[in-house]
């Protein structure tokens, strides 16, 4: 089977979250305004009008997306949004994901409360801006074709908001509701970063890890919120490629070479290296009339087969090579960023079926802060490895 990448997105939500910022970062990323127009317009709502800017937040530039209504609204039942979206011309599938964000919303709504689900009325999570902000992030996600979203942990904010229900603290009671079991964290912005509409949304979508997952970014949005904070108020998001578990076929390359130099047999390693094997190694074999020799192997993807062969062939002389097909199994892979007392450190963390199966700090990395610091490398991997483990651990 031959190898194939997912398109994932990736919500860093170091300003928090809200509808708005995600509609805005999807349009930034390519979603036409005009396709999200045409969408809302099969809904059974009017009296609005949506918009959408270029803006800077602390110098980042930013898409602001906004939605303005002609009167003050009715306070609307689960019951009533329901009827709304399922008598709409959306997809099947886009009537689906909408409703499960609603119900979500109404499920916190409800618990915290202590009503029954169908007596909870949604007043700001009701009103139109956030069903047209709930439809923009679906509409969004599907036209940019995501198959899968990550979510770093949310930012909260702190100090108090004023509500429909009354002053409450930040987060609010049912956004905490809804973020329940989702890695988040307070800090010393004394505003809401994070809303209802936005942490309903990321629930029902994303994956939590504690850093971005080892993708190959292709684009980055940025949407903006309404606030001018003392950091950027925007929620970024990344969309690229990135590996996941799956069953791939690749190409295993092998040569015997019993006359050419150490020093040529490192030169091919490097030039295979660069252009892309996957995996390259030596062995030490005994050839025919007692010739002490080597097995050179290479494991390429299928892509890069001949210009591999020529490669080798080209460098070492060599009179000929075996060719085999082998299946293999890719783990998920996520790289963290930790900080320790020998500073920044990458660490690569692998994933089978949800569990942490490895814990890699980067060796480059490590050797060079071992440099730095004169202290043995093995301390400056066991400190990677621990701020790794507690990084993971915060996040859960």
């Amino acid at each position: 089977m031959e190898a194939t990448e997912l398109k994932v997105a990736y919500f860093d939500c170091f300003a928090g979250v809200s509808g708005d910022m995600i509609a805005g970062a999807l349009l930034d990323l390519g979603l036409p305004l005009a396709i999200l127009e045409e969408r809302l317009a099969k809904v059974g709502i009017g009296g609005y009008e949506v918009g959408a800017g270029r803006t800077r937040k602390n110098h980042i530039g930013a898409t602001k997306f906004d939605v303005s209504t002609a009167a003050p609204e009715a306070a609307r039942t689960l019951n009533e949004v329901r009827d709304l979206i399922e008598a709409s011309g959306l997809p099947e599938a886009a009537k689906l994901d909408v409703l499960a964000i609603f119900t979500r919303i109404a499920e916190a709504e409800a618990k915290v409360h202590g009503v029954p689900l169908g007596e909870v009325h949604f007043h700001e999570v009701g009103a139109t801006d956030a069903i047209i902000d709930v439809i923009a992030a679906v509409t969004g996600l599907e036209y940019l074709g995501v198959e899968k979203v990550y979510a770093s942990p949310i930012a909260t904010g702190t100090g108090t908001v004023a509500t429909a229900h009354g002053v409450l603290p930040v987060p609010a009671p049912a956004t905490l509701e809804i973020l329940s079991g989702i890695p988040v964290y307070g800090t010393h912005i004394h505003a809401e970063l994070a809303t209802p509409t936005g942490a309903a949304i990321l629930a029902h979508y994303a994956t939590f890890t504690a850093g971005i997952p080892v993708m190959r970014p292709e684009k980055t949005g940025y949407g903006a919120g309404g606030r001018d904070l003392e950091i950027p108020n925007v929620l970024r998001v990344i969309v690229g490629e990135v590996a996941v578990e799956r069953d791939e076929t690749v190409t295993l390359i092998e040569t015997n070479i019993d006359d050419t130099s150490g020093e040529v047999l490192g030169y091919t390693m490097e030039a295979l290296f660069e252009l892309g094997v996957l995996d390259l190694w030596f062995t030490p074999i005994q050839m025919k009339k007692n010739r002490p020799a080597v097995m050179l192997s290479a494991l390429v993807p299928a892509h890069l087969e001949q210009a591999a062969i020529d490669t080798i062939i080209s460098e070492t002389g060599t009179l000929g090579v075996r060719i085999s097909k082998h299946a293999r199994v890719v783990v998920e892979r996520e790289m963290l960023e930790v900080d320790t007392a020998f500073g920044c450190l990458c660490v690569k963390i692998g994933r089978h079926e949800g569990r942490i199966t490895s814990i890699a700090p980067e060796f480059d990395d490590c050797r060079a802060a071992a440099q730095t610091h004169a202290v043995p490398l093995k301390e400056v991997f066991a400190a990677a490895r621990e701020a790794a483990r507690r990084q993971i651990d915060d996040a859960h």
